[in-house]
């Protein structure tokens, strides 16, 4: 056998988590379901696709929140009560800025703008309008 092989085979029968050696089947590459769960949580967080994930994922669940307050189509709620729903205001999709100037976030269809009414801080969400181009 080359050498190359041998280190091959040895590579082959330790665990790619804790580099214990294996026993058993010879495509085997864990010790147990601990050593494959945590290789691969380990290899996710290396992943540069990591990064996408979690924007997408805080689209989705901004994009959740919105839709369940803003049933009417134009509402207003506190701050507080979407950002402890995990609700992060700088994570959007597109902004429109009507006449006055006021720019509205949105998170595809459903859009916020930050306001304060007797000292306390709002978002007014609105749904996209076909005027809204």
């Amino acid at each position: 056998m080359s050498r190359l092989s041998m280190v091959q085979m040895r590579i082959q029968h330790e665990c790619l988590y804790c580099s214990k050696r294996l026993h058993g089947r010879t495509d085997k590459k864990y010790c147990d379901l601990h050593c494959k769960s945590a290789y691969q949580y380990q290899r996710s967080k290396e992943s540069p696709e990591r990064f996408y994930n979690k924007v997408d994922n805080q689209l989705k669940l901004n994009r959740k929140i919105l839709k369940g307050y803003n049933k009417g189509g134009k509402v207003t709620v506190r701050s507080e009560v979407l950002l402890k729903l995990g609700f992060d205001p700088k994570f959007f999709t597109h902004y429109w800025k009507n006449k006055k100037g006021d720019v509205y976030l949105f998170v595809y269809e459903f859009g916020f703008f930050k306001i304060k009414e007797q000292g306390k801080e709002k978002y007014l969400l609105v749904k996209w309008q076909d005027y809204m181009v």
